[in-house]
């Protein structure tokens, strides 16, 4: 395979020529030292695999991943020096159309770590790359009962917000339903059980492994952050680590930007900060549908001011109306798109 390196480290680079090195049916095309210059490299002579770092100067791996597959799109794959750290730019750089992501390996003398996880996903990408690479990220057809998702978020004061919005959804409720809040693992039991006292809807903490059902309700339960994995089931994962709320809403979202194959609805709910507007944002540029709190609603307008500072949220509404437009939304047949 051929394929293109892009890092600004000369070090790293060579790290990854001894790597592919390894061998034979591997050669490089050509090494990049920035995402523009990657671009441009693409565009002149667009290789089978690109390696692509995140963390440049100037254009980063982000917004490379982005150009490079709306204008010369081939198989993309993160290589960074902590994907756990960088969890936030990874799912961006999914979003944008990378396969997928992996540590940078670290060649010393006692051996190279990393190397072989590396090689196996260029394989996979080789084995994949029969199928046309698309600029925008696939969406596999996905069973009828699995297709619509509500992602809510909230902070501080989202609790009763929260149990206002379950509170008005139908029994019947199309769609498979998360709830991200800010509270602590030793709380969210209890938070759970509160909920369904208002829900018509079943409310359960979300354990690993498990899938979104339609009906159900599943909210974040560890001080960890859910995500959806690619096999569609959830997990817990620790990164970003220095992220002041967990679990994070950001997280949750982009994960879904990635791996859900269907429509989603996301609703940012009352809360101090910026959690959740970059993941809105982005669910909103895939063509996702997204509601922000108003301010007149909300306990603490902070999380949904964010969004509507980025220009995230398809709809602004107060609390009393959210629910009777996501019936709207998630009624048999009815089009998600904003």
């Amino acid at each position: 395979m051929r394929i293109g390196i892009v890092n600004d480290l000369s070090i790293a680079t060579e790290a990854l020529r001894r790597v592919l090195a390894r061998r034979p049916d591997h050669r490089v095309a050509w090494a990049a030292a920035s995402g523009a210059e990657a671009v441009a490299c693409c565009a002149r002579d667009t290789p089978d695999v690109v390696l692509m770092d995140l963390v440049m100067p100037g254009m980063n791996g982000v917004e490379a991943t982005r150009r490079i597959m709306a204008d010369s799109p081939c198989p993309i794959l993160v290589v960074t020096v902590s994907v756990g750290a960088n969890a936030a730019m990874v799912f961006e750089a999914m979003g944008h159309g990378a396969l997928d992501a992996t540590d940078m390996p670290s060649l010393g003398s006692d051996g190279d770590s990393g190397a072989d996880k590396l090689l196996a996903k260029i394989d996979l990408i080789g084995r994949l790359s029969a199928a046309p690479v698309r600029a925008s990220m696939p969406r596999a057809p996905a069973p009828a009962s699995a297709r619509k998702l509500l992602a809510i978020g909230a902070s501080a004061g989202g609790p009763s917000a929260v149990a206002r919005v379950l509170e008005g959804l139908p029994a019947d409720f199309a769609g498979a339903v998360a709830v991200i809040q800010h509270i602590d693992e030793k709380f969210a039991p209890g938070m759970a059980e509160w909920l369904g006292r208002y829900a018509r809807l079943p409310v359960a903490i979300a354990n690993a492994g498990d899938g979104l059902q339609p009906g159900r309700v599943l909210l974040a339960a560890t001080n960890d952050h859910l995500a959806l994995r690619a096999d569609g089931r959830l997990d817990y994962v620790r990164e970003p680590a220095e992220l002041p709320y967990r679990p994070s809403v950001d997280v949750f979202y982009k994960s879904v930007a990635v791996h859900w194959r269907g429509p989603i609805v996301g609703v940012l709910l009352t809360g101090m900060g910026r959690d959740g507007a970059a993941g809105l944002r982005l669910l909103r540029e895939q063509g996702h549908h997204t509601i922000a709190q108003d301010q007149a609603s909300s306990a603490v307008y902070g999380m949904p001011k964010a969004a509507a500072e980025l220009d995230a949220a398809t709809e602004i509404l107060p609390l009393d109306r959210i629910a009777a437009r996501l019936r709207d939304l998630f009624a048999q047949n009815s089009d998600l798109s904003p």
